[in-house]
């Protein structure tokens, strides 16, 4: 995991203009209008040529790749107004925090990882499901709540709930999802929301797994022997022609002398990053 985010944030350096502004946002409204839109489709198919189904998307129907996840999972409109409302919110603060680069590549990795399950189900068993976009987007609480456990929200818009009991209940959720579906004789589908839950693990295991271990082998790892660690680094500067290298970029105080670098306090060991991912970085736990 840590060896694929560090290949994702050297992918978003070398193309800084990859990814989507505002994506969470486009998302969004496409879900409203597509609701406006079924409100008024006296036949009910908008939503059934929207969603994704495998066998639709083998003839032919390719468009289902993508506008799935335009499909709202909700009919009532208090209901998608406020699924849609915290949906934003997670989602801008995610692109924010990342960068539009990186969080396009984690929305786009859970698609992919829900188009191949769905495939992998039809080409096994026959049988086409309709999926929407809903566990991708509920998945985006499991990140948010990695990143800022702590931050508080308002639940309904009244009561005050941190970010990490909101997972525990998101979690829950999707373990009443699962058995739900195999009771009601769903199979292979019923393991959807293990599939979005995947997608979080690429990009924030390494925090979870830090964040839980148990709190005398944190404060192991915790302990550098800086000395070690300086002696290891002049070495390595003594064979190198630069002084600071960052982690994540791989730019050197050599080839961009303009460029401030630091180093992490909250990373085991000795490790240097440059301005731009000193606080945008997954931090080292061995």
């Amino acid at each position: 995991m840590k060896g694929f985010m560090k290949r994702v944030d050297l992918f978003c350096y070398k193309h800084p203009r990859f990814g989507v502004d505002n994506l969470m946002m486009i998302i969004c409204i496409a879900n409203i209008a597509v609701w406006l839109f079924s409100a008024m489709d006296t036949t009910g198919q908008l939503r059934g040529l929207l969603a994704f189904s495998a066998h639709d998307v083998l003839h032919g129907q390719v468009w289902r790749l993508v506008t799935f996840v335009f499909v709202p999972e909700y009919t009532s409109p208090l209901s998608l107004l406020i699924s849609l409302y915290f949906y934003y919110f997670i989602g801008s603060t995610l692109e924010r925090q990342w960068g539009p680069g990186r969080f396009t590549i984690y929305y786009l990795c859970g698609m992919l990882l829900q188009v191949l399950y769905g495939l992998i189900i039809y080409l096994a068993t026959g049988i086409s499901y309709r999926m929407t976009a809903n566990y991708i987007n509920l998945s985006m609480f499991f990140a948010f709540a990695t990143l800022f456990p702590d931050n508080t929200v308002l639940l309904f818009f009244i009561l005050p709930i941190k970010m990490k009991w909101l997972a525990v209940v998101d979690a829950l959720f999707f373990a009443y999802s699962i058995f739900a579906s195999l009771g009601s004789g769903m199979g292979l589908m019923s393991f959807l929301p293990l599939v979005a839950i995947l997608n979080y693990f690429l990009f924030c295991g390494d925090m979870l797994f830090g964040s839980v271990l148990p709190r005398g082998r944190r404060q192991r790892r915790a302990t550098v022997d800086f000395k070690r660690e300086v002696r290891k680094m002049q070495h390595e500067q003594r064979t190198r022609n630069y002084t600071r290298k960052c982690e994540v970029c791989g730019r050197t105080d050599t080839d961009y002398p303009d460029l401030e670098f630091r180093y992490c306090s909250k990373c085991a060991g000795y490790h240097c990053f440059c301005q731009d991912h000193i606080n945008n970085h997954i931090h080292f736990t061995e």
